[in-house]
């Protein structure tokens, strides 16, 4: 596996799912991204078995295939990198190196088979709302929410959709 990415470009991918790997989980492969690349595109896969976020990026010069890298390095490491930084990263056995310019760095990998599948869901129902109404929404209503509740339905927010109206609770 290898490709080459503009700093800026691989970022935003990142960004958009590192946020749901945790630091401290009950399984490594967790604290890991899967990056699958396959043609043009590279994907991002981060979970922590109750979500799962997929980002993709259009790769330079791919070599096809897929392994897990630890989330939280990945991100770190290319947040300190500097602006316009053209980032490769390529897959040597069980280690993945990583280089912009004149920096280098190696970070171990898990195989891409132990990171966990979640399969698909089929969608019962299709809602479509602007961004700022859903914001808003949810803003009215998470004060209420609990935080580690033993009580575990009261941790979280219903949306209740009857007769064309969404409705937070």
């Amino acid at each position: 596996m290898r490709f080459i990415l503009p700093r800026e470009a691989l970022l935003k991918p990142l960004q958009q799912v590192v946020g749901v790997v945790e630091r401290r989980q009950t399984l490594p492969v967790l604290s890991n991204l899967l990056v699958h690349v396959a043609g043009q595109t590279v994907t991002f896969t981060g979970t922590d078995l109750e979500v799962e976020m997929v980002a993709r990026a259009t790769a330079e010069d791919p070599r096809d295939g897929e392994v897990t890298i630890p989330a939280r390095k990945l991100f770190d490491i290319c947040r300190a990198l500097p602006d316009g930084a053209r980032v490769k990263l390529e897959q040597n056995g069980d280690r993945v190196s990583i280089s912009a310019g004149r920096s280098r760095f190696t970070l171990a990998t898990l195989p891409a088979s132990e990171f966990p599948v979640i399969e698909n869901i089929d969608v019962v129902e299709r809602v479509s709302l602007a961004e700022a109404v859903l914001k808003d929404l949810i803003g009215r209503t998470a004060f209420a929410m609990a935080h580690q509740d033993v009580r575990y339905y009261l941790n979280g927010l219903l949306l209740d959709l009857r007769d064309k109206t969404l409705r937070c609770v």
